[in-house]
């Protein structure tokens, strides 16, 4: 049975008692950016509730719920962080209905939501196995590479360009090549604009030092919770640049993400098992327990001339590699984590053909139009395209929601 909240909300509702996200807001009439915590349509302004953290933990740490990012509290730990999750659902049950001081909520309506952490470093992985297997179709190799089964693959991204849902994105520029036989660049628009369906993790707790690693056997601590993320990819850019070192200029003029940070608490619920992964990894990235999840994602299209339109569903439990596996082969070397970081899956396709997480695989490289509800069609975004994903996990009365990531695709010029 769901838990119950003296706040009123539908079961259907990304927010519930259950889930309780954390996010950074501001307002018309307070424009300083502070943390809260989402519940049903309402915010819980943390740095109105000061009464709320009185755990032996978190009583003299009260200070990290006054900042303007999450940072402070995601470097505090697990046990904190369990601490506060109990303190909320306490807080906020049907039994203390005395602590609805309208005072202390915000319509999300009536909010402005941040990116919700000092990001100092984000990279980004390349863990789908379908994603990984259809883009080796693509592009006429007739399997995976071999290194593919073996290492998480992943490349840094920019951390200076992450922007939060509903922040427009502009068409990017770059060189492309327009004619495959004669490959010489130009300067040009992007003319093959892509999104990715993707989960972001946030990286907390007190992590290694430069020099240190990690054992896979703790790493989980320092995984503080999951956003959607939207690797926004400039195809034709991407083909030109990508050897040898990989994407850079395709990838780098925006990342999209939700505001609400689902944290790992939230998920456990929905924990399920891993894929299957043959070769048996090395040591260092092998783990038994599940650490993979449920999580429904789906990426929705809307166009100038129609409303949303579905456009592919896939989910998170399709990963091959798990984040526990990501984050410490990225620490394997001595690189040091900061709370704060973010770490991207890559793109998640599952099975199916409409489980493709992109448009290059939905259309397999722009050779399969979509047709859209009104006739429309689509290979790549066009100017005033809106992109929008949603994630979700069902439980028993209740269901586990990440909001929305949307991007709306603007002009260069």
């Amino acid at each position: 049975m769901p838990m119950q909240s003296f706040i009123n909300y539908t079961p259907d509702c990304d927010f519930p008692i259950e889930n309780l996200p954390y996010g950074v807001f501001s307002t018309s009439d307070d424009e300083t950016p502070r943390i809260g915590v989402a519940i049903g349509d309402l915010i819980l302004d943390l740095k109105k509730t000061p009464n709320v953290f009185m755990g032996p933990l978190l009583e003299k740490k009260q200070n990290v719920f006054k900042q303007t990012t999450l940072n402070d509290f995601m470097a505090l730990g697990k046990p904190y962080w369990k601490e506060a999750r109990t303190s909320l659902q306490s807080y906020l049950s049907a039994e203390n209905h005395k602590n609805k001081d309208q005072s202390t909520f915000v319509k999300q309506s009536d909010a402005r939501m941040h990116v919700p952490a000092t990001i100092g470093d984000y990279s980004d992985f390349f863990s789908s196995y379908y994603h990984a297997y259809n883009c080796s179709l693509m592009f006429n190799m007739a399997i995976l590479r071999s290194n593919w089964r073996w290492v998480p693959i992943a490349y840094h991204g920019r951390s200076s360009s992450i922007c939060i849902s509903g922040t427009p994105v502009k068409r990017p520029i770059g060189q492309i090549i327009e004619d495959q036989s004669n490959p010489v660049p130009i300067l040009s628009e992007s003319k093959r604009l892509d999104f990715e369906l993707e989960v972001g993790v946030f990286v907390g707790g007190p992590l290694n030092q430069l020099g240190e690693t990690s054992d896979i056997g703790s790493v989980d601590d320092n995984i503080f919770g999951i956003v959607l993320l939207n690797d926004w990819s400039a195809r034709d850019i991407q083909l030109w640049e990508m050897v040898p070192l990989g994407p850079f200029l395709s990838k780098n003029f925006a990342t999209t993400i939700s505001p609400w940070i689902v944290t790992m608490e939230a998920l456990e619920p929905f924990k399920t098992e891993n894929m299957k992964q043959d070769p048996t990894p090395l040591p260092y990235l092998l783990h038994s327990e599940p650490y993979n999840f449920d999580i429904t994602l789906e990426a929705h299209l809307k166009t100038e001339k129609s409303t949303y339109k579905k456009l592919c569903q896939s989910n998170y439990k399709y990963l091959y590699w798990t984040a526990k596996q990501q984050l410490c082969h990225h620490m394997i070397t001595g690189c040091n984590m900061r709370p704060g970081d973010l770490m991207g899956s890559g793109t998640i396709s599952g099975p199916t053909d409409d489980s493709c997480g992109c448009l290059m695989e939905l259309t397999f490289n722009g050779k399969n139009p979509i047709i859209l509800d009104d006739s429309q069609t689509r290979t790549f975004l066009e100017d005033g395209d809106e992109v929008t994903f949603t994630g979700c996990c069902n439980g028993d009365g209740y269901r586990i929601g990440f909001g929305s990531c949307t991007g709306k695709i603007l002009p260069h010029k």
